[in-house]
């Protein structure tokens, strides 16, 4: 035989035993669905919940205009340090003042008239106390011409004495009378005179309060004028330059914004949370908090502060106040304090905080990715046909009813199951799991599941569709990094 048609008889005969060992493996291979597996592992799962916001003081102030005018003077500058009631700004008050120093001037005024009138009342009672001690002497007067007038009358109508000698003492004595009853009469003129006074200087201290009063008014105004500092802190924004014009607040109208201080003493983390999430964390769980701006650090704080009003996540919103449909997502603001803050840090900066919510040792965790659901009606069904495969019986088809027993048992098989899938024997055998806590990957198994066993976790689609007692074929070359067990 000529060389040639040994080589083509030789080709031949490999490209026969190569398509005949192709078409053993494809029929032997017919029907296997080719999976991704990992192991059920043992060790620590940490629960976390994620969410992005930015750095804030926990106390500020935006300070804004209470008077119209001018800027006249800046004391600070961004970024300075202020102490609580520093005048930091002043508006222009040339009419504020002038109204205070009329004001202060009626005011004393008023204090000159009431000093005149209470100077006015002690002379009246000096006067009324002469008076007393010069009725006082004239009682005494009258009380010796009484007695020299009884004296002369009982001379008189013995015939011992004149008539004329009797008529001048008669006439004495009437004339003490009538200088006492004319004391008596100027007293109690001179006591309505002080009570008239003491009116006077009661009407007085009234306008004195009154001007006092008023000068309030007109130094609680010209105080308007004045931007105070509330607090100790940082002026962390300073939005008007000097000469520029601010007004007050009104009713629809804010007023212009003169600057913003901080407290930069106690520094957080101001985040939005989904609100799947929110049941989760609790006030004091640890957080890790990561800065845009600072890379190559990491910061820990503590929750401070859980929202109790869902906020509409495309307004901010609050959902209860809005009209916006009840079904759009919405989340709650949870604040962080940071536990060491650097003094670089700067309020609006972007964050990512990782709130720890739970931590579970030694503890059994699979790939979340594996888990999927089955209705328990199909899981029944696929053991009704193994069943029937083992038995070698024939099916019988039930006719449908809608009877409440049949209703009841339709309603149990479309009854969700949570489960895993298993590989045993080349097989995929679904697995019913009790499921804890979630970790950024891994999912905590409470029950259904052994350490070491062999799960299907890819692909995503297999899964879904994946049918128990399907023929599986392990490929892991795909690059899929399976968790250790120790999950954050």
């Amino acid at each position: 035989m000529k060389t040639k048609w040994k080589v083509t008889i030789g080709i031949f005969v490999l490209v026969a035993i190569a398509g005949g060992t192709f078409a053993s493996i494809r029929y032997r291979n017919r029907g296997l669905i080719e999976v991704q597996t990992g192991t059920a592992n043992r060790g620590t799962l940490v629960a976390l919940v994620s969410a992005s916001g930015e750095i804030k003081p926990r106390t500020y102030t935006n300070l804004a205009a209470n008077a119209q005018g001018r800027i006249v003077e800046l004391s600070v500058a961004e970024g300075d340090h202020v102490r609580k009631g520093q005048v930091v700004a002043k508006v222009e008050s040339v009419q504020a003042v002038a109204d205070v120093e009329s004001q202060r001037a009626n005011h004393a005024q008023a204090e000159a008239d009431l000093a005149a009138a209470e100077v006015g009342l002690r002379v009246q009672d000096d006067n009324l106390a002469v008076q007393q001690a010069t009725i006082e002497r004239t009682k005494s007067q009258v009380s010796m011409s009484k007695t020299n007038f009884d004296r002369i009358a009982n001379q008189w109508e013995g015939g011992l004495i004149a008539k004329q000698e009797y008529d001048r003492s008669k006439n004495d004595y009437e004339q003490q009378q009538l200088g006492l009853r004319t004391d008596e009469l100027r007293l109690q003129q001179m006591r309505s005179q002080r009570a008239q006074t003491a009116a006077s200087i009661a009407s007085s201290q009234r306008r004195v309060a009154q001007a006092q009063a008023q000068l309030d008014r007109y130094l609680d105004i010209l105080a308007k004028y004045d931007v105070i500092s509330p607090l100790d802190g940082v002026v962390t924004n300073l939005p008007v330059r000097i000469g520029e014009t601010v007004v007050p607040g009104v009713q629809n109208s804010a007023a212009s914004a003169v600057m913003t201080i901080a407290d930069m003493s106690l520094i957080t983390a101001e985040v939005k949370i989904d609100e799947t999430d929110i049941v989760n964390v609790k006030l004091g769980e640890m957080a890790t908090i990561t800065i845009d701006a600072l890379t190559d650090q990491t910061f820990t704080g503590h929750v401070i502060e859980i929202g109790n009003s869902a906020l509409l996540r495309s307004s901010g919103a609050v959902a209860s106040s809005s009209s916006t449909s009840s079904t759009e997502a919405k989340d709650f603001k949870v604040v962080i304090a940071l536990d060491s803050p650097p003094a670089s840090l700067r309020p609006g900066l972007s964050c990512t905080v990782k709130i720890t919510t739970a931590t579970h040792n030694d503890v059994i965790s699979i790939p979340i990715q594996a888990l999927t659901v089955r209705q328990k009606g199909d899981l029944e069904s696929v053991q009704a046909d193994r069943d029937r495969k083992a038995n070698k019986t024939t099916a019988v088809t039930e006719k449908s009813s809608n009877s409440p027993i049949d209703l009841d048992k339709q309603k149990a098989a479309r009854e969700e199951v949570i489960g895993v899938f298993v590989v045993a024997n080349g097989v995929a055998e679904f697995r019913p799991v009790e499921t804890g806590i979630s970790g950024a990957t891994n999912i905590e198994i409470k029950k259904g599941l052994q350490p070491g066993e062999e799960i299907i976790i890819g692909g995503y689609q297999v899964i879904r569709t994946l049918r128990p007692g399907a023929k599986v074929t392990i490929n892991n070359s795909s690059g899929v990094v399976i968790g250790n067990g120790s999950q954050g």
